[in-house]
């Protein structure tokens, strides 16, 4: 039975890191990075179109990690519903995608006013747990009693992990912001690894540090510069790799493993943003061979239904009313026909608010 001692966690900067044994790995970081801001800017297709389905694809993969049980599709049937609820425990999952989701949005526009900083954590923190599991954990503030990192159900004394006390948190808070926003750490990508293992590791709310920890990691990305826009998400890779993710970062705790922890960090960058080129070049052709294709449809709102299907590829009338902005309901209606027709939307099973669904999208998403 382990004793109930919290971990005293020393600030930042670590003491010492192998940056030897790490810069071969940061230039290919470094290189594919660069390949990506540079498709980047030569895109056909909006920013949003593009970053939109990205971002609802790591909601849904950001809470899977945290154990939401959720599909790509099933979320965004749930958003495309008029009357939407959080009666059933399905329903509050999809709530918790979109509200990360909204999180990031709303940190992406902070972002254009402000770096990040700990007023900017505390207001997506009580975004993400806004009327969901944990809403009653008093979402936007800094947890005032100890808790215990462990499996779901067991004891406090087998947990694997003690965070640090909560008196602490104030100090260590300030002291990751300081660093974050320093020259103290030269270089910009082991900045982002060892913030991300300290984040984790002071773990100031009672819940959703995870998902707060790892919608940081795209938002420094374009606070740096090194993109212009978030479209690098890491929580697929780190699902993908679980235990190896977890163990890591017990092994920094335990053993001050910093190379090993930024080795595997530096590889999901690499594995996701090169899967992250292949995906917006898809998703970028696909928007230029329909651009064209609806020249036939012979409606000016049709490009705005396009952009706003690539937006959510899973829409119903109720949804499209303000982003199509025709000038009569009818024309809406008719232009939905005038897409199913073409093949480049399919009609939902349901005859009450009818949904209809974008499936060329959607298969590139996965």
């Amino acid at each position: 039975m382990n004793d109930i001692i919290p971990h005293k966690l020393i600030g930042l900067p670590p003491s010492k890191i192998n940056y030897v044994s790490l810069m071969n790995k940061i230039g290919e970081v470094r290189g594919v990075l660069g390949e990506l801001k540079g498709r980047l800017a030569h895109m056909h297709i909006k920013p949003n179109l593009l970053s939109t389905p990205l971002l609802t694809k790591e909601a849904v993969l950001s809470s899977r990690i945290e154990g939401t049980q959720a599909t790509i599709a099933q979320v965004l049937e749930y958003e495309a519903k008029e009357n939407k609820s959080q009666t059933t425990t399905e329903e509050v999952g999809y709530k918790e995608v979109v509200n990360y989701r909204i999180a990031v949005e709303y940190a992406k526009k902070y972002l254009e006013r402000k770096p990040i900083g700990e007023n900017l954590i505390r207001e997506t923190h009580r975004i993400l747990m806004d009327s969901v599991r944990g809403a009653s954990k008093n979402p936007g503030n800094f947890r005032r009693t100890q808790v215990a990192i462990g499996t779901y159900g067991r004891p406090a004394e087998q947990a694997t992990y003690f965070p640090p006390l909560h008196s602490e948190i104030p100090a260590l808070m300030s002291n990751w912001e300081h660093y974050m926003h320093s020259y103290e750490e030269k270089d910009i990508l082991i900045k982002i690894g060892v913030g991300h293992y300290q984040f984790e590791a002071v773990h100031p709310f009672m819940d959703g540090n995870g998902r707060i920890g790892r919608l940081l990691i795209p938002l420094f990305l374009c606070q740096y510069n090194i993109l212009p826009y978030p479209v690098v998400y890491i929580s697929e890779y780190f699902e993908e790799n679980r235990q190896d993710y977890y163990n890591l970062l017990n092994n920094v705790t335990k053993e001050s493993a910093w190379e090993s922890w930024l080795d595997f960090f530096f590889v999901a960058i690499i594995d996701t943003s090169s899967k992250t080129l292949k995906t917006i070049n898809a998703i970028d052709e696909l928007y230029n061979s329909l651009k064209e294709s609806i020249t036939g449809v012979n409606s000016m709102y049709a490009i705005n239904l396009l952009d706003a299907i690539f937006e959510s590829p899973i829409v119903s009338f109720s949804t499209l009313k303000d982003r199509v902005n025709a000038r009569s309901p009818q024309t809406i209606y008719n232009l939905l026909k005038k897409f199913v027709k073409e093949g480049l939307l399919r009609e939902g099973l349901e005859q009450r608010n009818k949904l209809y669904i974008f499936d060329k999208l959607l298969r590139i998403l996965g």
